[in-house]
């Protein structure tokens, strides 16, 4: 096998690197081996290291993804990384053994292949750092940040987050937190709001569902890889997250979602978004230690306060009190947490006499066309039409392909 300086010695040749690689950045694509390289170096990391291994992040930053994987690949040893690394202290000596513990008996070329070559079998895109669909916000998390991006669907979804928001919750959601969950998607996704979670039952699930219903957008993160969706009943609700939007992980296919995945995931959620709104959660929970990961890299944090006798609510009220997480009443809050400023009232300043009754004519759930609206307010065809486009500015009404409806906590 005959590779180049530049390559990952051992392992791949250019060519190779440029076969297997290729398919990961695009399905036209056709990588320059500098740049397969880099691209297979990356893929292999993702399956060394474990989501937030920290001294991943150092040997990467230092070295670069190809050097610091050569040098594990042949096994250098200690002295050699050291001096590559540039340092000697203690702490550092320290971290490298402990790391080199965990990382060798990954070093396995077979499955190094595997990983690309499952990678494009399920059509997945690997976006690195340096990508133009890479959310650079996720370089907040220094050298916890991963290795790269597994991505299914629409990787510039994920790269246009910056007006975002995390819904995350309970899996053993009551009826009042979906409820919420589902006003709290909506009016995001009429805000222009991408919604963020983790596909889990209860509220992430809700929380997408009503934002596919909606036509707005939603991104998934996944703790396993992504050759199989977890949940498995939620197969088909993650398919299509993946046909609209954007489904992620930092693990590559093959790798299951154990629970230490799960936390380390939580880290990615909130790095991913300028806001995060908890809306059910015990007192210790996943959705809690999302808050946590929020509240650490500075973000806003949000929650929805619940009943005192609800089990469920909690971690809400832990967090509004321990946190100073903003109280989250409705979308107009939501609103306010993620662009920082004060949100319009759902109709403040622009119902009117005529804007009433358009409302009263229209129904949360079913569609009516504008003709329908003007026979039930009783208005002519031009003042429906004006109407609605106020409302629609205010957040208020929301037009659908089969006519329109009023939002979620809009009353007349």
């Amino acid at each position: 096998m005959t590779a180049r300086s530049s390559g990952v010695r051992g392992i791949f040749s250019d060519s190779e690197a440029v076969d297997l690689a290729s398919p990961l950045s695009g399905p036209h694509a056709r990588l320059d081996p500098h740049r397969a390289q880099e691209v297979a170096a990356r893929a292999c990391w993702t399956s060394v290291v474990e989501p937030g291994d920290a001294f991943g992040g150092v040997v990467r930053d230092v070295l670069g993804a190809v050097e610091s994987l050569e040098l594990l690949v042949r096994g250098a040893d200690r002295a050699e990384w050291l001096q590559r690394l540039g340092s000697e202290d203690q702490q550092v000596v320290e971290g490298l053994q402990d790391a080199l513990s965990r990382w060798t008996p990954r070093v396995q070329p077979a499955a190094f292949r595997r990983v690309m070559q499952q990678g494009a079998r399920w059509q997945q895109r690997l976006i690195l750092p340096d990508d133009e669909h890479w959310p650079s916000q996720l370089d907040d998390l220094g050298m916890n940040t991963p290795a790269a991006l597994w991505v299914r669907g629409d990787p510039a979804k994920v790269g246009s987050l910056a007006s975002s928001v995390a819904l995350v919750g309970s899996r053993a959601a009551t009826a009042y937190g979906t409820e919420v969950t589902a006003e709290l998607a909506e009016r995001a996704s009429g805000a222009g709001i991408a919604v963020v979670s983790g596909g889990a039952f209860g509220i992430d699930a809700a929380a997408h569902r009503v934002v596919l219903a909606a036509g707005g957008e939603t991104v998934c993160v996944l703790a396993g890889g992504l050759d199989r969706f977890y949940p498995s009943a939620h197969q088909q609700l993650i398919e299509r997250i993946e046909d609209k939007g954007a489904v992620v992980a930092e693990v590559p296919s093959g790798v299951p979602p154990a629970r230490w995945r799960f936390l380390a995931r939580n880290r990615v959620i909130a790095a991913l978004v300028p806001a995060t709104i908890v809306v059910e959660a015990g007192r210790r929970s996943g959705a809690i230690n999302t808050a946590g990961h929020a509240a650490a890299l500075g973000r806003q944090l949000g929650a929805v306060p619940g009943p005192v006798t609800s089990g469920t609510s909690t971690g809400c009220h832990r967090l509004l009190r321990e946190y100073s997480a903003e109280v989250i009443e409705g979308g107009d809050d939501l609103v306010r947490l993620v662009h920082g400023e004060q949100a319009e009232d759902a109709v403040l300043d622009v119902v009117g006499a005529e804007e009433v009754r358009i409302l009263d004519a229209l129904s949360i759930r079913q569609a009516r066309s504008s003709s329908e609206v003007a026979q039930l307010a009783g208005l002519s065809h031009d003042q429906v039409l004006g109407g609605l486009g106020l409302l629609e500015l205010a957040g208020s009404v929301r037009s659908r392909p089969d006519g329109f409806v009023k939002t979620r906590g809009t009353s007349a």
